[in-house]
């Protein structure tokens, strides 16, 4: 048995910051001044014009870096200062909801404190749509909670959208994860296509999420359009067998809930491949499918 809080205290593979450690020695305890650093360093690829910023194909394609090691490499590389020095947002490493998430994760692990990734769903984008989307979570020792954190969400970002409430302490209802996601749609609670971002939605929207939500809670925190497993079904939805229902239905009930009951997850997660990251998945990148090895 895993004790899950020494569990999430350490990084894993995508969150082990390699040979740039040393940048992390120093940085603020708090988890608010954490995630102003975090702020200071990323600025969100669909949000950079508020910024003023208009993105090249080049600067776009930051958002493939997947390990904290790499974006590290290159946030210095953009800017040699050390962290805690806000960036211009010209120099900032360009990324999305889940680089804002594994950056501030990696950070509170670095530090051992306990903290994991969440894949879901933002109540806060778009009235009445489940906006696909990433936030960090950490373990509150003097409350004994798991506090919901969107390092995203900087003074900008919460003024345009009204946020009414403390981005550092994320409503549960607020924020879905991918597993309460799909126990809203399967029981007829929320449609499923008010579920994901752009043109894309649905039922295999709000499954991939379940998926790569279970892979993160495993310490896997992979890009939005990384596939294996259940993730990607040929023949969408129609083609999910009862067993894979089945599976799909006892992994969000585990998982879906305020705490996810960390040792079952865990199990069935090594356990099969419908679940477990493999050492080579497929992106979906903008230039097509591509084999990555992990």
């Amino acid at each position: 048995m895993t004790d899950p809080l020494e569990f999430y205290a350490t990084p894993g593979p995508l969150t082990e910051p390699g040979a740039m450690a040393a940048l992390l020695n120093g940085l603020p305890t708090d988890v608010g001044q954490l995630a102003r650093v975090v702020q200071g360093l990323l600025v969100h690829v669909f949000w950079a014009r508020r910024y003023g910023l208009e993105l090249d194909e080049a600067r776009s394609s930051e958002v493939q870096i997947r390990p904290l090691s790499a974006k590290l490499e290159r946030i210095v590389e953009l800017d040699p200062r050390p962290l805690t020095e806000p960036r211009d947002p010209d120099k900032r490493l360009v990324g999305n909801c889940r680089d804002f998430t594994l950056l501030l994760v990696g950070l509170l692990r670095h530090q051992g404190v306990p903290a994991r990734a969440r894949c879901g769903f933002g109540r806060y984008f778009e009235p009445g749509h489940y906006e696909d989307h990433w936030v960090g979570e950490y373990w509150n020792a003097a409350q004994g909670r798991w506090v919901l954190t969107d390092a995203q969400m900087d003074a900008l970002q919460s003024d345009v959208l009204h946020l009414p409430f403390d981005p550092l302490d994320v409503p549960r209802d607020q924020f879905i994860t991918g597993g309460h996601a799909w126990q809203l749609c399967r029981a007829g609670q929320a449609d499923p296509e008010t579920f994901g971002i752009h043109d894309m939605s649905g039922l295999w929207f709000v499954r991939g999420n379940l998926v790569r939500d279970v892979a993160a809670l495993n310490k896997m925190e992979l890009l939005p359009w990384d596939s294996w497993g259940l993730v990607y079904v040929e023949g969408g939805d129609e083609a999910l067998s009862a067993a894979d229902l089945a599976a799909l239905d006892e992994m969000a009930a585990l998982s879906g809930g305020d705490a996810a009951g960390f040792d079952p997850i865990q199990r069935l997660y090594e356990s099969s491949d419908q679940w477990r990251v493999p050492p080579i998945i497929t992106s979906f990148t903008p230039d097509g499918p591509v084999s990555v090895p992990l």
